[in-house]
């Protein structure tokens, strides 16, 4: 069968995965359930998009679950030239906004114009939560983290002084878009605090 191909297309897309695999260098804060290392970015983007369709049940109704995995696995690209902050970080918010927006500019200028445009988009939805998808997943993403810190009994946590109240408030989107997730996770850290092994 005789074909047409877009090479200048093709070649744009090609350019862009290559260009991804950066995020395979992004270490992360959290380490992985057996504590034998930190994550690293691609490594929690796709644990995410896992953890997101397993509890779309959990969620709103009407969610867009294959919107929710796009979301997930192109949310922390911009950490391939931005690198990862610590979530508790309120100092470098500002500054980490700015090499975000950078890089999504860059990152996502690689692509052909209408998926730039896309990617691009989907990117920001997340980032701004202006829809019930970009809220779900923000709540996944916490809870994603979340689960691994437990699992290696808030040995991250400890490490960069957290606190259970600190970590109440960043999982808070849990309470409105997954009930079930945020009960099981306050659960969890009240068991934490009981144990001595994070502060309350």
């Amino acid at each position: 069968m005789l074909y047409s191909v877009n090479m200048n297309r093709l070649e744009k897309q090609i350019d862009f995965i290559i260009e991804i695999d950066g995020l395979k260098k992004i270490i992360r804060k959290n380490y992985l359930s057996d504590c034998a290392r930190l994550e690293n970015s691609a490594e929690h983007s796709w644990y995410f998009a896992i953890a997101a369709m397993i509890m779309a049940e959990h969620g709103p109704p009407g969610l867009d679950i294959n919107k929710v995995i796009m979301m997930a696995l192109i949310h922390d690209i911009v950490e391939i030239d931005a690198g990862d902050l610590l979530v508790f970080d309120e100092d470098g918010k500002p500054e980490q906004k700015e090499k975000e927006n950078q890089a999504a500019e860059r990152l996502f200028g690689i692509l052909p114009e209408d998926q730039s445009v896309l990617y691009r988009s989907l990117w920001q939805e997340f980032e701004e939560s202006i829809s019930h998808e970009a809220r779900y997943a923000k709540a996944l993403d916490r809870f994603s983290a979340f689960i691994l810190n437990y699992s290696t009994d808030g040995k991250a946590w400890r490490e960069h002084n957290v606190t259970a109240s600190m970590i109440r408030e960043k999982i808070s989107d849990m309470r409105s878009m997954v009930p079930m997730l945020w009960e099981y996770c306050s659960r969890k850290l009240d068991e934490l605090v009981e144990r001595k092994l994070l502060s309350p």
